[in-house]
């Protein structure tokens, strides 16, 4: 026996041993959390199999496992192929082998149990960026809960169609209570010499024995269970891992040309992965339901268009609406479906012929999207993946202090959804985003005849979220039975642009949509001087915080006299600048800390502290140029002064030569504007 590592814990809040087996829960259904180079595990079949004889324990081990709700969660579908296939591996785990860890060894005596629980899951590789992908493995995990132990035994189809036990990559984890608050938690392979790493489902016996322990012994004594549900928790990880590969292959050029100032490779592959979900949701669907036409949708607050145009190139018919055109549009084709409009939520804004509704970081329009499906036809669904959080008058104000506010918003948009009508179900995505729940209305809780009773309780409902209460029983929330131009007057508010002919049908006063033309508030439009003096007195607060250094080299860049300053807290800084000042940077998004890391050439921000930057401590370039070509760069790169030349009490750290910022203007490179006005002129 072969220990591959061990790890103690100290459990003071009694979650041992229930929380073990919670831990062990995670590396069966989600293995990719700790081995990123796994898509993630299929769960094909769980139950009980026979193994000795004897009766029942009553262990606590036993008892925490059956008080989780674990005993009763059976994998119906597979359940004689897990007994067929125990019955076949059982024979090549003899008894009495001293090399085999328990339970592969069934034992005697009076008290022990009979049974153990079996899981047989399959092991979904993700894709290599070259080659073909690795194939799947099939793993049986046996646990056995009374002696603490769940054992792997990888699998290995022969060409008649059975399994074999692949033996030499055999491991068991263990957990064993030590005394008082102390256990452990070891990792033992009966034969480590003849280990086999693939890499990637069989991972390295050190990274078993390090990684993996380590997450293991993290996960059994926390007791913080997830807000959210497992990922990709309603569609077959297993085909999602094989759709996504295909689509991030089919569609890994707009990468290289995407013309949008967004991050391409966050934007591109979270709308693949979108899509490879939406894909697989409607296949199922089609299924269910019988059908055999692909669904239709439109995408509310489509932004760059680029999952409709996925979804579009695999078959299904929609379009994609949005208050301002993209740059990126032009490039998808007429077979792209893009629209430039403003939506406002009423009766013009309708889709009866449509089966899904998307709203995918759909901001403003997120609670209506719910709304709008409801109201387009007893068949319409949504989808819809909540990012900023909106109520349908504005901002969505907090009502509860127990929940993370992303938490209580989606339980509200979910609330939207069951007023609607909708049994609303919850997943989490695979995309590379905080925000990454969604919500789907995919079926009804009325029948058809129902529907004016569930419109008049969406009006109700609506009409209870507005800040003014209204009196009306009109499906138009929130107007009387009076001209709505003067409702609108009334409430302060003006009609949208466009809106006057179609103001009947709008169903919330006020409703603002997103602005035809996005502002920029990072900072970047602040005026020079207002920038300038900030940064002079922010630089002035971190080199006072600390004794004045005198300096003997004021250019040289000495390393004992120059004066860096001290850090200080985004917060102690913010409480020397005057109101005036804070009340114009909190307009901007992200406030101070984003206009101190837009000057990155005198600011350092980090974990929350702002320090004086020191070029002195900056990594060069990882790539090696020659000397002519480092000398042209450099030249190349100042055409800015440097502000500690100009400001700091001890001049700059750095040499003029190694300086990436100019000495004095004679330095500066000639401007390519006057270059150009002289070749005109």
């Amino acid at each position: 026996m072969g220990l591959v590592g061990t790890a103690v814990v100290r459990d003071g809040g009694a979650a041992l041993p229930r929380g073990f087996w919670a831990a062990v829960r995670v590396w069966l259904e989600k293995p990719q959390v700790a081995n990123r180079r796994l898509c993630g595990a299929a769960i094909e079949a769980e139950g009980t199999v026979p193994l000795g004889e004897g009766g029942e324990a009553s262990s606590p081990l036993i008892a925490a496992w059956s008080g989780g709700g674990q005993e009763g969660r059976e994998v119906s579908a597979g359940a004689a192929e897990l007994g067929r296939l125990w019955r076949e591996v059982r024979g090549q785990l003899p008894a009495g082998h001293g090399h085999l860890p328990p339970p592969l060894t069934p034992w005697d005596g009076t008290g022990r149990r009979s049974e153990l629980r079996a899981v047989l899951r399959t092991l979904l590789p993700r894709g290599r960026p070259v080659g073909p992908p690795a194939p799947p493995r099939r793993e049986l995990a046996v646990q056995d809960v009374y002696n603490g132990t769940v054992t792997f035994l990888p699998l290995e189809e022969d060409s008649e169609g059975k399994y074999q036990i692949k033996k030499c990559n055999i491991y068991q984890i263990q957990l064993t209570h030590i005394k008082d608050e102390e256990w452990s938690v070891s990792i033992v392979a009966p034969f480590p010499e003849d280990w086999f790493s693939d890499g990637i489902a069989y991972p390295k016996l050190a990274w078993l024995g390090n990684e993996l322990l380590s997450k293991l012994a993290k996960w059994s004594v926390e007791q913080k269970p997830s807000e959210f549900k497992s990922t990709l928790s309603l569609i077959s990880v297993a085909k999602y891992s094989k759709v996504y590969q295909d689509l991030k292959e089919k569609y890994k050029e707009m990468v290289k040309v995407w013309p949008e100032v967004t991050d391409p490779e966050k934007f591109v592959y979270e709308d693949v992965a979108i899509a490879t979900y939406l894909l697989i949701l409607w296949e199922e669907e089609r299924k269910e339901k019988g059908l055999t036409k692909k669904q239709s949708f439109v995408d509310l607050g489509c932004g760059n268009g680029l999952l409709v145009h996925i979804l579009n190139n695999e078959g299904h018919s929609g379009r994609g609406i949005d208050v301002r055109r993209r740059k990126i549009w032009d490039m998808y084709g007429p077979e792209t479906h893009l629209e430039e409009s403003t939506i406002v939520p009423g009766d013009s804004h309708l889709f009866p012929d449509t089966d899904w509704l998307i709203g995918n970081h759909s901001d403003e329009l997120t609670p209506w999207i719910p709304v709008i499906a409801a109201r387009s036809s007893c068949s319409c669904c949504y989808f819809v993946l909540p990012c900023c959080f909106f109520d349908f008058h504005g901002k969505y104000s907090r009502r509860q202090s127990k929940k993370t506010q992303y938490r209580e918003y989606l339980d509200f948009v979910a609330q939207v959804g069951f007023v609607c009508g909708f049994r609303v179900e919850e997943d989490c995505l695979r995309i590379p985003s905080t925000k990454r729940v969604c919500l789907i209305g995919k079926n009804r809780t009325y029948p058809p005849t129902e529907h004016a009773l569930i419109d008049k309780q969406i009006t109700q409902y609506i009409n209870n979220r507005q800040t003014c209460p209204v009196v009306t029983h009109d499906r138009r929330v929130g107007f009387n039975h009076k001209d709505h131009s003067e409702v609108f007057k009334e409430a302060g508010s003006e009609l949208p642009e466009n809106e006057t002919e179609t103001a009947g049908t709008v169903w919330m006063p006020g409703f603002q949509p997103r602005e035809k033309v996005e502002q920029i508030r990072n900072c970047a439009s602040l005026p020079r001087d207002f920038v300038d003096d900030v940064v002079l007195s922010v630089a002035n607060l971190l080199l006072n915080a600390t004794p004045q250094k005198s300096c003997s080299n004021m250019h040289g860049g000495n390393t004992n006299t120059w004066n860096q300053g001290e850090s200080l807290s985004l917060k102690e800084v913010a409480e020397h600048l005057n109101k005036e000042t804070l009340k114009r940077l909190k307009s901007e998004y992200g406030g101070l800390q984003t206009l101190l890391k837009n000057n990155h050439q005198v600011f350092e921000v980090l974990n929350g502290r702002v320090h004086i930057r020191d070029w002195r401590k900056e990594k060069p370039s990882r790539k090696t140029k020659p000397e002519v070509k480092r000398r042209l760069s450099a030249e190349a790169f100042k055409t800015r002064l440097c502000w500690f030349f100009l400001h700091h009490p001890d001049g700059c750290s750095l040499p003029s030569e190694s300086c990436p910022y100019a000495h004095g203007t004679e330095e500066l490179r000639q401007s390519q504007i006057i270059k150009k006005k002289k070749h005109i002129q």
